[in-house]
């Protein structure tokens, strides 16, 4: 139990510290501004249950093919690559108005490049404002597939991803995932609830500076503790 209690934690909090304000965080408070939210939060919210599934899996199956002890010393050097790397984030970036802007243009010009699909899906939000729509078109809604492929595609290979994968390679699966979709849930709620006033409330050099402090922190925990073999 206390291992699972232990991979909740320090998913939970790695989880929170890595995507509040990161490009997924806005693509979600964007759409949610232009589409119904409860489209949106399901399209983001399911993408990143699948994905940290497969990352945990991934983790998990990981000692099978590796030896526990070497996928235990990578997991320690990813612990502290990723703490240096949040700290250089946290010096070097121009902040979240520059990750704002991209995010927008890159979402702009898309729907520059699909107007009859941005026409087709306006229709589409007459007709959920009016719940008229059956729950299988729902489900196949291109806002609700928008919003999924868009922050799946989004998160792969992302340093949050990575750091998934290794801490389910050293952690109990089962609550590195619980804190992991808890960690999900919370962050894209409260984008798809207020993101963008939310996100200018927020340094994200303070976000990127406790992040990396704290993959340092397990870092440091996983190089003390012996590994089990």
């Amino acid at each position: 139990m206390s291992s699972v209690v232990q991979g909740f934690s320090k998913s939970l909090a790695m989880t929170v510290l890595s995507e509040i304000g990161d490009k997924t965080f806005f693509a979600a408070a964007i759409l949610a501004m232009r589409h119904p939210r409860r489209l949106v939060l399901s399209g983001c919210l399911l993408a990143l249950i699948v994905m940290t599934i497969l990352s945990v899996l991934v983790g998990w199956a990981a000692p099978s093919l590796i030896s526990r002890k070497w996928t235990h010393h990578i997991t320690t050097l990813l612990f502290f690559i990723f703490g240096l790397w949040s700290l250089w984030d946290a010096f070097t970036s121009d902040g979240e108005a520059e990750e704002l802007a991209e995010v927008e243009a890159k979402l702009d010009a898309d729907i520059k490049n699909n107007k009859e699909t941005t026409k087709q899906n306006s229709k589409d939000d007459d007709d959920l404002k009016k719940q008229r729509q059956p729950l299988l078109a729902q489900f196949l809604s291109p806002i609700l597939l928008k919003a999924f492929s868009i922050t799946f595609f989004g998160e792969w290979g992302d340093k949050s991803q990575l750091a998934t994968i290794g801490l389910a390679a050293d952690e109990n699966p089962l609550g590195v995932v619980l804190g992991g979709i808890i960690g999900q849930a919370l962050c894209t709620t409260a984008a798809v609830l207020g993101g963008k006033s939310l996100a200018s409330q927020i340094s994200e050099k303070i976000v990127a500076l406790s992040g990396g402090l704290l993959f340092i922190v397990f870092g440091i925990q996983s190089f003390l503790s012996p590994f089990e073999s």
